[in-house]
């Protein structure tokens, strides 16, 4: 899995291409984590999935992590690029209840204000 970083202002934008399993979630989780605590502005995180190929169980865990991460930041987290196949387990995994999508990075971003 390769996971890209980049940073726009308050909002972390974080796109991943590949499988985020029990294999890469600990790569996910610990490039996010890394990046939040070495910048104290950085408030949001964009999830982009467009590349994301296949999530399961960890990959929901290694999201709600970070989700909590953030919200106690006072931030907000949004999902964009969402493929059917991903939509369906993070539906299961109850994620969608309380993370919003967006259609598309640029979206997410000017949600975000």
């Amino acid at each position: 899995m390769q996971v890209q970083l980049i940073r726009r202002k308050k909002n972390l934008i974080v796109r991943l291409k590949g499988e985020l399993d029990h294999h890469t979630s600990t790569v996910f989780r610990q490039a996010v984590e890394k990046e939040l605590e070495k910048n104290d502005i950085m408030q949001n995180l964009i999830l982009n999935l467009e590349y994301l190929t296949f999530m399961d169980s960890s990959g929901i865990g290694a999201i709600l992590g970070r989700y909590k991460q953030v919200m106690a930041r006072g931030g907000k987290v949004i999902i964009c690029g969402l493929k059917p196949h991903n939509k369906k387990i993070l539906q299961m995994g109850g994620l969608l209840k309380i993370i919003p999508v967006s259609n598309d990075e640029n979206k997410a971003i000017l949600s975000l204000g």
